[in-house]
Order: C-alpha cells, then structure tokens, then sequence
C-alpha cells in the first residue's frame, strides 16, 4: 500500500524470514561465522537460544544458505515430531523409502547412509528450529544419533534452535547426558537501542529506498522501548509507522506515528532500565524504613521468644544502610554522583552493574580482522599521556594479536564507539577497577572503525580455540559477567560491518 510512496520495491518490515534482509549487526553476523566455524571444524553439539521474535530462524535459513558444498544439511522444521517421526524425517531428507520398517531397521540404515557420506569426505549437520519444544523422547534420541561414530570421527553434527525454554529443559536430571554434549552455546540478545536506527534503515534500504534517514529520533526511541529490542516487534511497529505516515501523507516517520502503532500492536513503552533501578532502589529503602519504625513502635508483633525476637533485629539496621534516591533531582554528567564509602562494597558493586550501558554497546559491534583492517577515515586519538593503563594495553594488544594463529579466539567485554575524552576517561577507570581485580594483563583493546569514527573494542584474554574461549567465557570474573554482555570475538575471521 505505502510502496510506491517511499519509494520502495517491496515491503521492508516483512517477519517472514527472508535472507536478503538478514543483519549482521547486533552479533548477529559474528554469531553467524562462529555457527559455521563450529559445525565445519569442531565436535559437539550446538545450542543457539534467544527470546521470542529474536531472529533464530532468519539465523538458521541463513546458516543453510552459507553451509561450505561438503557440508549436507538436514532441516527440521518442525520439532513436534515422535521418536520414530524425527527418524522418518531423517530418513526422507536423503530420500530413503524407509515406510513402515522397523525402528532397528531406520537406524542401521541412517548409520550407513552416515557412513558413506563420511568416505565421501562429506559432513552431515542436523538443524532443529523451535527445539525447546520437542518431546524429551526425542531429544534423547537425537543424541543417541549423535553418538555415531567411526573411528575418533562422529558422522553427524547438530544444531538447536529454541527460546530460553529449551535450557531448562535440559537442565532435567534425565537431560544431563545431552547437555554435557552441548559444547557450544550462542544466545541471541536483543538489538540495543543504538543499534535500531541501523536496521531500521538497512532493512529499508535493502527494500530500496533511497533517501536519508525517516525515522526521527523520538520514534527510534519509542520503537526501541516498546519492542524491547526483538526483531519481530521492531518489524511489527516500523511497518504500521510506515502505515500511519503514508495516511497522513508524510514522508517522516515521527513519535506520533509509531505511537499510534504501538496502540494497534497493544505494546507498551518500557520505563529505561536507570529509571526502573533507580524507582527499585528508592522503593526498598522506603518499605525497609517503614519496617523500622513499625518495629520500633512495637505495631509489628514478631513474637515473644527470644529465637524469633532474634531472627528480626537486623531488618532496622538493613534501612539504614540504603541510600534514598531522588530521581528528578539528578546531578549534572559533569559533576559524577559521590560514590559511597569504602564500608558498602556490595552496593557499590550493584550500582555499577546496574547502571553500567556497556552491555547495550556490545550488542552493535561488528567484527574486525586486525591482520587486515582497513585505515580507518577518522582514527581512534591515541590516548594521552595521562592515561598510562590505556596505552598500556594497547601496546600490549599490538604485540600480541601481531602473532596471531589461525583459531584464535577471544572474548568481548564491550566496545567504545568513539575517542571523545570523555569516554576515554571512562575506559581509563575501567582498566583502574580491572587492575585491582588482578585482571588488568587479561584485557586487549584493539581500534577499530563504526561508522568512519575510530573507537576501542574491550576484550578479554586470548585463547587458542573458539572452544577454549567459550569455557574461558563460563568462568569470567562475576563482576564481568554481571556488568557486561560478554561474546565470543573471532579475529581471524573476516566480516564486513553493518
């Protein structure tokens, strides 16, 4: 209806999953290499989980599609098989007319069938999309399949798509045997809000248009709060956007527009996380005070023993030790919040988890290969020389990835966009904390360029094998893991930005 309006050739909000809109930013793209990475050179089975509307089939469909010739797909759409069904379905996608045998009799088959293609020095992978909700029976059986091997060569490898269902699912004491299997694990985080502009105007691009930029920045915001980051919901709102611009007979997409969306979509803006930590936070303090001065009027009756008086003393002082916080009254970026004493470590520790904005960061930075990066229009300022940990870690970095082996991998923490001093300063403090925590020799940084601007991507350790970093990501420091959205980062592997 609105095509011809914004010159497009075809709808770009499409959720059917078409490949020729697949986005590489957002990780999507790095998750991409290491899936073919993984099921081309490694063992194990492969799990890939993400919300509803996250894009794990538009990922899958573009795995087929980049799958190397040796490698012969099996697609199993639909997971709500039987034992015996999955078998079947096996079984017809190499075109074995296997009706009615006996299960025995499938399996023996499929083993050969395995078996051939290995000589023929070709690799099979099995592909489940929606695998959180197959039948335990089933998955069980699967493993089974993939438990064939010849020699010290497994004849198969297996890769499930599913939400995050799928790991409490396997998380059953009748699942551990299949889970131990799985040694390789992707999770699919929802595009962060500095990341939708982007696929905002590639999927629009891609569908051909031609122009600048539509979507104000108000309605960027507002997509990105009601759709939470999920690719579907995102989709769902830009194209009623389009809709509701196109009756007005305007060619911008304003607030307004995707307001009028989300009504028809029945979604509802999010709060910001700050604001939601910062209304969780004053909310506790008041109910711990409140608590206090019950108790302290004796209105609360916790009992006369002295085993219970016991068990309720401390929740005075817990209201105490909380700091209110007024949100409208906030302090200028200029002049940082006081940090709280020494004598409140935990709290410290929340308050930089919380309001920390580097895990949205990581979410949108695409993969670079340092052996073959191109210059940069605007590279990152070097550093000056009051920040000595910066340089530091750059010279290290320098020397280190000089030398790199084809498989190495490593692991991203975040990544800065830009130079500006500001930032700096903050990576700076970083690099202070990380040096306290005894893990400052662990940290890389390496320059690269978003956008023709020169920035810094964060990464931690080095590690000889995407395997061994993905055990080495398992076993970050809590700090790193609760702060940060750590992925894995493949440096020998080439890709070109979003």
């Amino acid at each position: 209806m609105y095509l011809k309006h914004f010159g497009l050739n075809e709808p770009p909000f499409k959720i059917t999953p078409v490949t020729n809109f697949f986005f590489s930013g957002g990780n999507r793209g790095e998750i991409l290499d290491a899936l073919i990475y993984a099921v081309t050179g490694s063992e194990g089975i492969i799990k890939i989980t993400g919300e509803v509307g996250s894009g794990k089939t538009m990922l899958s469909r573009m795995l087929l599609e980049r799958l190397p010739l040796h490698v012969e797909p099996v697609y199993l759409a639909n997971p709500s098989l039987s034992r015996e069904e999955m078998l079947y379905a096996i079984a017809d996608s190499f075109n074995l007319n296997l009706e009615g045998q006996r299960v025995n009799i499938i399996l023996q088959t499929i083993q050969n069938l395995l078996e051939q293609k290995l000589r023929e020095g070709k690799r099979v992978v099995i592909l489940v999309d929606e695998a959180h909700a197959m039948p335990l029976d089933t998955l069980e059986e699967l493993r089974l399949l993939y438990n064939l091997q010849v020699g010290d060569h497994k004849l198969l490898q297996i890769v499930l798509f599913g939400q995050p269902e799928l790991n409490e699912k396997l998380e059953q004491p009748n699942m551990r045997q299949l889970k131990d299997r799985i040694v390789h694990h992707f999770n699919m985080q929802p595009l962060s809000k500095s990341t939708i502009e982007s696929y905002l105007m590639f999927r629009m691009r891609t569908a051909g248009y031609r122009g600048s930029n539509i979507f104000s920045a108000d309605a960027i915001k507002l997509i990105g709060n009601a759709s939470q980051g999920l690719l579907r919901r995102i989709n769902v709102l830009a194209d009623k956007a389009l809709l509701a611009a196109f009756v007005e007979d305007t060619n911008n997409i304003e607030a307004r527009h995707v307001q009028e969306a989300i009504r028809d979509s029945d979604l509802t803006p999010r709060r910001s996380t700050r604001k939601r930590a910062v209304a969780t936070i004053a909310a506790l303090a008041a109910v711990l005070a409140v608590m206090g001065a019950l108790w302290s009027l004796d209105i609360i009756n916790f009992g006369k023993t002295a085993e219970t008086n016991t068990k309720f003393t401390t929740a005075p002082r817990l209201a105490e030790t909380v700091p209110t916080v007024n949100a409208t009254a906030a302090k200028p970026a200029t002049e940082p919040a006081k940090k709280p004493g020494g004598s409140m470590p935990l709290l410290q520790q929340r308050l930089d988890a919380t309001f920390t904005t580097a895990p949205r960061l990581a979410a949108t930075v695409p993969t670079v290969n340092p052996t073959a990066a191109k210059p940069a229009t605007e590279p990152a300022k070097k550093p000056d020389i009051s920040m000595p940990l910066l340089q530091q870690r750059l010279d290290a970095t320098n020397t280190l990835f000089a030398a790199l082996n084809q498989g190495s991998a490593s692991i991203q923490l975040f990544y800065t966009e830009d130079a500006n001093p500001a930032r700096m300063a903050r990576l700076e403090n970083f690099l202070e904390r990380a040096n306290k925590l005894g893990t400052l020799d662990k940290i890389h940084i390496l320059p690269i360029e978003i956008k023709n601007r020169g920035g810094y991507r964060i990464l931690y350790g080095l590690y000889p094998s995407i395997d061994a970093a993905s055990t080495a990501m398992q076993q970050l420091p809590q700090t790193y893991k609760e702060a940060y959205a750590p992925t894995l980062y493949i440096p020998n592997v080439a890709q070109t930005a979003p």
